[in-house]
């Protein structure tokens, strides 16, 4: 009885060795992983030329009429009488 106690606990500790450290070995990999792509996707900063003057965007004229045009249905429905 004393022989299967002991090769239970011999079983029960390199079990939980194994996991143990095929988990930390995962989250190192991935801490890595994440460390890298960061690394790689990382924009480049740029400082804007003084020289260059800013143009006016297309979209946000656009973004400018269509808040106008809101503004003025959302200001006609609650002032009209029901």
């Amino acid at each position: 009885m004393d022989g299967i106690a002991s090769q239970a606990i011999d079983l029960l500790v390199v079990g939980m060795g194994t996991v143990f450290s095929f988990l930390a070995l995962l989250i190192l990999a991935t801490t890595l992983m994440s460390r890298f792509v960061d690394l790689i996707s990382r924009p480049e900063t740029r400082q804007p030329s003084a020289s260059s003057a800013p143009t006016p965007n297309p979209q946000n004229l656009e973004d400018q009429q269509l808040i106008a045009v809101i503004s003025a249905a959302l200001h006609k429905h609650r002032t009209r009488k029901h």
